[in-house]
């Protein structure tokens, strides 16, 4: 959930923007079809951008990103001019207060709220935490309920560091909210942050003692449906997981993917029990099965999968990150992907054919798009 509305090419003041985060800069693309894009960047040269949020409510387009300096350290910026000009406050968007002797590593999701919450910004972050912010992103408020969580000194650090990557507002509830953490799995608020859940049954680790704890999970990603807010997909270490009941119980949907390891997954903005995986084979070889990069889709919930491969490079031995891919909101819907090789991917027809709109680029991190106003 992007709060990406879909661009009218027909109407000559819309357009489509493609944003790309990678570990050595942003690089932000417009078209008209969703195919041939005119690209601007790097901007942030040599800083890592792990998180990108497109804000289109209230009639404009705020681009956030997250920045990782290794002289100056993380923080959030924003353009309200499509890059021309960022803005960041003085003393960091997102702040450690004292009293819990910790500083930000990184930022490795900026999510905006629903239309009907103007100004709600949500952000997860490294160490492990969930932030709010409530003037458009510019300044966030650390989530207490998570952070002093008693389960919080059991959190592990998944590979790539210890992160809250994915924080799912509902659409249909102000109170609910999802979060998934490597490691950690996912926790639920049912009362605006306040307090906090586990909810990982059926969700395995196959590297713990206990192949279904209570928590623990390394969760990579997980998606919400679209016209059903109680049901949750998940892409695990190991497993690719559907729930219903709001993520109270999870189902093992892989059966017919070639691999059950991924770090991504999407859901069609629009039609229910349809979502998208990149699978990747593991633990050994963390590369596309067979070295040949492919989409799935299904459209039943996970009861069957459809592979796509049209316009993929091969071969192909690069992976895609948890947060770099995404949708957009256009009929019909599209698709964008890049890979840890610099490859980026865009798809107008649902993943079922790409074209290659970058190449050779740092590793993608982050992928967001969106249709816009200009």
């Amino acid at each position: 959930m992007e709060n990406s509305e879909a661009a009218d090419t027909s109407h000559p003041g819309s357009s489509h923007l493609l944003a790309v985060g990678t570990k050595k800069g942003l690089w932000l693309g417009l078209s008209q079809d969703r195919k041939n894009y005119e690209f601007t960047g790097p901007h942030f040269l040599m800083q890592e951008i792990p998180s990108i949020g497109i804000d289109t409510r209230g009639g404009r387009t705020r681009i956030l990103v997250g920045l990782r300096s290794e002289h100056w350290g993380p923080t959030v910026a924003h353009s309200d001019d499509l890059g021309a000009t960022w803005q960041e406050p003085e003393r960091g968007a997102i702040t450690f207060p004292p009293d819990t002797g910790s500083a930000l590593e990184r930022v490795w999701q900026i999510q905006p709220d629903s239309a009907d919450r103007p100004g709600v910004v949500w952000a997860g972050c490294e160490p492990i935490s969930v932030w709010k912010s409530t003037d458009s992103g510019e300044h966030f408020e650390l989530n207490r309920g998570l952070w002093d969580h008693p389960h919080r000194t059991e959190w592990g650090a998944g590979y790539g560091g210890a992160a809250a990557h994915t924080v799912l507002p509902s659409p249909a509830d102000p109170t609910t909210i999802h979060v998934a953490m490597s490691t950690g799995g996912v926790y639920r608020s049912t009362d605006g942050g306040a307090s906090w859940q586990p909810r990982n049954k059926g969700i395995g680790a196959q590297f713990l003692p206990v192949e279904t704890p209570e928590f623990g999970q390394c969760v990579h990603k997980i998606a919400r449906d679209s016209n059903h807010p109680e049901v949750l997909f998940a892409q695990n270490h190991g497993g690719v997981y559907r729930s219903a009941n709001n993520g109270d119980s999870w189902d093992y949907i892989a059966q017919q993917l070639p691999a059950d390891f991924g770090f991504t997954i999407l859901t069609h903005p629009h039609r229910s029990d349809t979502a998208w995986v990149i699978p990747i084979k593991a633990d050994a070889e963390r590369i596309p099965p067979e070295g040949k990069l492919a989409v799935h889709r299904t459209d039943d919930g996970g009861a069957s999968w459809t592979s796509f491969t049209d316009g993929l490079l091969e071969p192909e031995y690069n992976v895609v990150l948890r947060d770099a891919a995404a949708v957009d909101a256009a009929s019909p819907v599209g698709l964008f992907f890049g890979t840890r090789g610099g490859t980026v991917y865009a798809s107008a027809d649902e993943g079922e054919s790409f074209v290659p709109v970058l190449r050779q680029l740092p590793d993608v991190l982050c992928v967001r798009a969106a249709g816009i106003e200009l």
